[in-house]
């Protein structure tokens, strides 16, 4: 009996391992890219093959990305992914790389403010409710609490060390990445000028940001 309810342990270990894999993070030095998500929106259900290729160490993906992903998606968002026939509403990953953000641009932004102003700004990029609600409830806790946050929206220095390979290539591809540093006090910054999305076809979203220390 108890060989038996140990075997069935193991067997559900290893299950889990099979639908995401983490590694640890004792005490980074590097910065980290947190919880990057993929959403996919085709026009039709289709197969999708997605690949990373990331100039840094991959610390979590969910589900477990192995060589890349390959999912079955429909046009509401939802994904089956073909390793473990799960359902899924995006593709995650989190790593950790040396290319630091760029914050020479930006906006300082009151801890108490950060919900509106993400709402605003994440709308205008091209987000959709609920997109930009689910980066929220993720960032929110971690930034309200400071007095002030410089926020720097990254550009190709963020999508030139985690280029994603798609196919089929999609039509409209948005990838949004913020990176914030808390402040005690705010600053004087250039304000930086964000560019609206338009999304047609087959779309690709994807959101995710860093601490900058």
């Amino acid at each position: 009996m108890k060989k038996r309810k140990l075997s069935l342990i193991l067997v559900l270990i290893f299950c889990q391992l099979l639908v995401v894999s983490c590694k640890k993070v004792e005490k980074p030095q590097e910065e980290l890219d947190e919880k990057p998500v993929i959403y996919l929106y085709p026009q039709e259900v289709m197969d999708v093959w997605v690949k990373l290729d990331y100039s840094g160490e991959l610390l979590c993906s969910y589900p477990v990305y192995d060589y890349g992903w390959q999912v079955t998606a429909h046009p509401g968002g939802k994904l089956i992914n073909k390793a473990d026939a799960e359902e899924y509403s995006y593709l995650f990953w989190e790593g950790r790389s040396e290319i630091g953000y760029d914050m020479s641009r930006g906006f300082v932004v009151k801890g108490e403010d950060t919900a509106d102003f993400l709402r605003e700004k994440l709308s205008f990029l091209g987000l959709e409710p609920r997109e930009y609600n689910e980066f929220i409830v993720y960032w929110l806790p971690r930034m309200q609490e400071s007095p002030y946050n410089l926020i720097a929206f990254q550009g190709e220095n963020y999508t030139q060390k985690a280029k994603l390979e798609i196919s089929p290539r999609p039509d409209s591809l948005l990838r949004v990445f913020m990176a914030y540093r808390p402040l005690k006090e705010p600053i004087s910054i250039e304000q930086q000028e964000l560019e609206a999305f338009e999304r047609w076809g087959f779309s690709v979203i994807e959101w995710g940001g860093g601490l900058v220390k």
